[in-house]
């Protein structure tokens, strides 16, 4: 693996500097199944694509302030 292997164009205004206020109004990016295409949703909004069988796995993992020299 290289450090290169890291390298990619990533616009200032599409990374987040703090929180949401609401953090459930998150974005959330879906595929949907049916016509594998991409669907922007909010994070509030998954309970609408959770069927009785399906689990939902939370993750307690923050980001660290930390860079690739």
């Amino acid at each position: 693996m290289k450090l290169s292997d890291f390298d990619y164009e990533l616009s200032e205004e599409l990374i987040a500097q703090s929180p949401l206020e609401k953090r459930d109004h998150s974005r959330l990016l879906k595929i949907n199944p049916e016509n594998q295409k991409i669907e922007e949703k909010k994070f509030y909004q998954i309970i609408e694509d959770l069927n009785e069988n399906d689990v939902l796995v939370l993750n307690k993992t923050k980001v660290i302030n930390a860079r690739l020299n």
